[in-house]
């Protein structure tokens, strides 16, 4: 496993590269979005990213991304353990995302498929939920 570096608050221009690289949406995010959200770095080269949306005792797990020449090294896993001890440390007790490609990834993180009608409206109510992840993505729970 490659020894990264995570840290908080990417600048927006780098979290828009890395997710636009990877063609995950980047529309409804703006720099009071990336106050919580964690950059992994390499020397000299971000090479991941996660996000999360608080929203009380829930969050919204958003934007995880790593650069495809470097996934199955544990970064994504690293990422996700960053951003739930964030989250835990906030008060929040549940963590809810939205994917179309990674629910085995985060079954093994200990995450369940949930159906959508069950969400929280602060979860809900949020863009991603609402208009930008489809329909058909895996609505999935993590209970911290």
């Amino acid at each position: 496993m490659p020894a990264v570096s995570i840290t908080a608050g990417p600048s927006l221009t780098a979290a828009v590269a890395l997710l636009r690289a990877a063609e995950l949406p980047t529309e409804d995010l703006t720099d009071s979005h990336l106050r919580h959200f964690f950059m992994a770095s390499l020397p000299n080269e971000a090479v991941g990213l996660v996000g999360l949306e608080l929203h009380g005792r829930e969050a919204l797990l958003r934007s995880l991304v790593v650069d495809p020449k470097l996934r199955t090294k544990g970064i994504g896993s690293q990422l996700v353990e960053h951003a739930e001890a964030y989250a835990r440390a906030r008060g929040v007790e549940s963590i809810y995302l939205l994917t179309t490609t990674a629910e085995k990834f985060f079954a093994h993180l200990g995450y369940s498929r949930v159906e959508r009608r069950d969400a929280p409206e602060g979860i809900s109510t949020t863009r991603e939920f609402g208009s930008i992840c489809p329909a058909s993505s895996a609505f999935m729970l993590k209970h911290l």
